[in-house]
């Protein structure tokens, strides 16, 4: 097949797996988003986790941080609900792996540095590198698929995971592949990272996140992976695929103000919300649900709030942030967040931004709270900001 000049190639999204602190497996994430969502402490962790299952061994477990044990969890998960690669029958030359991470194996970088610290340089692992390096959960899931297309992992802090995802759908869509594993994973809940962001006061010093109330202080940090499986639409039909949604368009640009802090206003995110929309061919008023950044910081909510009202108009759209359940997770953040999107598609149901009452004075959004609540699913946007003013929107629209 050659490329589309025309990038006019529909996505199709035929598999998804999910491992998260709010369930192991896509529908026992749903369930954890459905509440309650209470948090207590700086991190949200994946409790009693067992990379086992997932290897050949436990040796080979050990080998691999746990953002990549994680990432080979949700695709193991998410090529199986595909069908399967010889279902699926891409040319694996034209099966590519574009995956997220914010910063990669932190667990096993702190580890080791205490070894050589206490123990001298002759006890760090040999497999510190592999380990640690950003590049080693997509690199991953390529060799253990044998997708030799295009393998890339991109690393733009807490917008990283929709990025991906918009790269991936527009190799599709312009025909350069076929078929792509995408999403992204993040495990960075160590001593150090916890530090480092609870000093420049980023974390929540009431250990809840709060996303769009009065009284938020902060984010929870969350680790975890999701993995989506996107194919060219008409092989997807072709051979019978179970057809989950489809990735109609997305965007990325820079605010280029701050490092940490959003632009005043959040006119990136407008703007970021605006090129989405265009790309996907459609109006704001076709969309029908907006998954929220909604980290549950006190500027980055207000900024966000601001642009959904601006882009949609004051109270139009139903607008949700499924952190108060998940925890941030960084740069896996907008993998789970799409992931909750489809889902909440084929559910008929939007979850409750947990933990939050109402939102605060001022904010003109629909905020989702409480309760779920029933919608007829349409075409609905995942929003994701990073520090050094990154932004990404994915749209995302039901199997039609």
């Amino acid at each position: 097949m050659t490329t589309d000049p025309t990038g006019s190639r529909r996505v199709a999204i035929t598999g998804l797996g999910v491992v998260a602190p709010a369930g192991i497996g896509a529908q026992n994430y749903w369930a954890g988003l459905l509440g309650p969502g209470a948090t207590s402490g700086r991190s949200v962790e994946i409790e009693d986790w067992d990379p086992t299952p997932y290897f050949e061994n436990a040796k080979h477990a050990r080998r691999a941080d746990r953002v990549e044990q994680f990432s080979l969890a949700a695709a193991g998960e998410a090529f199986d609900q595909a069908g399967g690669l010889d279902a699926i029958g891409i040319d694996p030359a034209r099966f590519g792996t574009i995956f997220a991470t914010g910063v990669g194996g932190l667990h096993t970088l702190e580890e080791q540095i205490q070894i050589r610290l206490e123990k001298g340089e002759r006890r760090v692992s040999p497999f510190l590198v592999p380990m640690m390096m950003t590049n080693a959960a997509g690199a991953a899931i390529s060799m253990r698929y044998s997708l030799q297309g295009p393998n890339e992992t991109i690393t733009t802090a807490c917008a990283a995971g929709s990025h991906a995802i918009n790269y991936a759908a527009r190799l599709i869509r312009w025909g350069i592949v076929d078929a792509v594993a995408t999403g992204g994973a993040e495990s960075a809940g160590t001593p150090t990272g916890l530090a480092g962001f609870s000093n420049m006061t980023a974390l929540s010093t009431t250990g809840v996140s709060q996303p769009f109330a009065a009284d938020r202080d902060g984010f929870v940090m969350g680790e975890g992976s999701a993995v989506l499986i996107l194919e060219e639409w008409s092989h997807a039909e072709a051979r019978g695929a179970n057809i989950l949604g489809e990735v109609l368009g997305g965007a990325s640009n820079a605010d280029a103000h701050h490092i940490t802090a959003p632009s005043p206003g959040g006119v990136g995110a407008i703007a970021c919300m605006r090129l989405a929309l265009a790309e996907s061919g459609i109006e704001p008023g076709d969309i029908r649900q907006v998954n929220a950044h909604g980290t549950s910081t006190p500027l980055n909510d207000a900024a966000e709030a601001d642009a959904i009202r601006e882009v949609f108009g004051p109270n139009a759209v139903p607008v949700v942030s499924t952190k108060g359940v998940t925890g941030h997770a960084l740069g896996a953040a907008g993998a789970l967040e799409a992931a909750a999107l489809v889902l909440s598609m084929q559910h008929g149901l939007i979850p409750p931004t947990a933990n939050t009452a109402a939102a605060d004075d001022g904010m003109e959004i629909d905020l989702v709270v409480g309760d779920a609540r029933p919608w007829t699913p349409g075409p609905a946007i995942s929003n994701n900001f990073g520090f050094g003013g990154h932004n990404g929107s994915v749209v995302v629209a039901p199997a039609s």
